[in-house]
């Protein structure tokens, strides 16, 4: 069962939909102030570091565990359906995957749709990730991690890694990925009233501007449909009441029938990104804490 945290909150998103409904269309600049004004209401486990960085040009902030300097980095993708989100609406979530897995996180900025439509977004990725690169970090001691949009996208790094010969980082971590572009997950049928968070036709509106001319079954923009062999150990977290829950199981199965060594988590009664929580709910804490473990593991066994 889940926490009384967790059922407050739920309980909440339920009379916020009944108040003011569920909006069937996407307002591109109201999605992205909602973004940033639902951001400020969480706060990062324990206090973090942050220093400005443009990694290439792509602006970037890395943020820390305080008075250490791990010689060990994840580059952080963030969310927002392609559309919205920023260093400021994730650095929370970044700043905790930072302290649990006690290292440095890179947070970039990465171009948006619909000005910057597929596939700037991966571009921008790469373009960090090669900066990490050069910083003087050996691979095994890299990690990407992401979620939601974000976790499209850091799936879409490592294939594009591996397609192009590129150094592997030592693990992926996703949480409430979106790797199906095509809706085609049964999840978005029988979880569309448990979901309080997505609504499907603003997700359709948003893929939309973001594609605009691809298709949506290329690799690099739906990972489902991709080969997913040689891609490092995976940690992909997802909630029961999610209408993504079939698009990660999915992707998790491909992965692991691919060789790739994977850990799928699905946690019962969860929200999407309820890991943005970890300051309020027992279960956000625990699903930090895991991702936290499984990062520490992956860079063990890479030390030099």
């Amino acid at each position: 069962m889940a926490s009384w945290q967790a059922r407050f909150i739920s309980s909440w998103l339920t009379l916020r939909n009944r108040i003011s409904g569920r909006p069937g269309r996407l307002d591109v600049p109201k999605e992205r102030f909602d973004v940033e004004s639902m951001a400020r209401l969480f706060r990062p486990i324990g206090p973090i570091q942050r220093e400005p960085v443009s990694a290439n040009e792509v602006a970037a902030e890395w943020i820390s565990p305080p008075d250490r300097e791990p010689r060990r980095a994840v580059l952080y993708i963030h969310g927002g359906s392609f559309v919205s989100g920023s260093i400021a609406s994730h650095r929370t979530l970044a700043g905790n995957v930072a302290l649990a897995s006690d290292s440095h996180v890179l947070l970039i900025d990465y171009r948006l749709a619909p000005e910057h439509p597929f596939p700037a977004a991966v571009e921008d990725t790469v373009t960090a990730y090669t900066w990490l690169l050069a910083q003087g970090l050996s691979p095994g001691q890299l990690a990407v991690a992401g979620d939601s949009a974000g976790g499209n996208l850091a799936l879409a790094l490592l294939i594009h890694l591996r397609d192009h010969q590129l150094p592997m980082p030592a693990a992926g971590v996703c949480f409430s990925p979106a790797p199906d572009l095509t809706f085609s997950g049964a999840s978005w049928g029988f979880n569309s009233e448990k979901d309080l968070m997505i609504v499907e036709a603003k997700e359709r509106e948003a893929v939309r501007l973001y594609l605009r001319d691809a298709d949506p079954r290329s690799p690099l923009a739906s990972p489902s449909f991709a080969d997913l062999g040689g891609l490092p150990p995976l940690l992909v977290q997802v909630g029961s009441h999610e209408v993504l829950l079939s698009d990660c199981e999915k992707i998790a199965e491909k992965a692991r029938a691919a060789g790739v060594d994977v850990q799928f988590e699905s946690w019962p009664e969860m929200q999407h990104e309820w890991q943005f929580a970890a300051r309020l709910l027992p279960e956000a804490r625990s699903a930090i804490s895991h991702a936290g473990a499984f990062l520490r593991t992956a860079f063990s066994r890479f030390r030099t």
